[in-house]
C-alpha cells in the first residue's frame, strides 16, 4: 500500500506559522524551519508578559496613588488602610485614574476617608 503524506494538512499548518511569523526580520519570515522556532518563542513571550502586565499594572497604580496621597499629606499605606477601615471598596485602578484626572476629587476623597 502507498504512504499518504496528507499534503493539504501538512501545507496549512506550514502556512499558519509563516502567517504569525509575518513582519519578522530576514530568513525568520519566509524560512520554515528558523519561522518556527521564532513564532514559537514569540508565544512563550506573549503568554509570559500577558501576566506580567497586571502586576506592572497594578505597581504603577501604587505608585501614582502614593505620589498623589503624599501631595495630600498622608502616604499610600495609610490610605489604604483608612479606606478599609471605612468600608470604602474603591480598587487601585478607580484611584489612580482620580489622583491623575481629578486631583480635586482625590483630595476629597483623602480628606474624606481620614477625618
Amino acid at each position: 500500500m502507498p504512504r499518504s503524506k496528507n499534503k493539504v494538512a501538512s501545507r496549512t499548518r506550514r502556512k499558519k506559522i509563516l502567517n504569525m511569523a509575518k513582519g519578522y526580520w530576514g530568513s525568520r519570515k519566509n524560512v520554515y524551519t528558523i519561522a518556527k522556532n521564532h513564532v514559537e518563542k514569540g508565544l512563550l513571550h506573549a503568554y509570559r508578559d500577558r501576566k506580567t502586565k497586571k502586576r506592572l499594572f497594578r505597581k504603577l497604580w501604587i505608585v501614582r496613588i502614593n505620589a498623589a496621597a503624599r501631595i495630600n499629606g498622608t502616604t499610600y499605606s495609610r490610605l489604604i488602610h483608612a479606606l478599609d477601615v471605612k468600608g470604602i471598596d474603591m480598587n487601585r485602578k478607580v484611584l489612580a485614574s482620580l489622583a491623575v484626572e481629578n486631583p480635586k476629587a482625590f483630595t476629597d476623597v483623602v480628606k474624606f476617608v481620614l477625618n
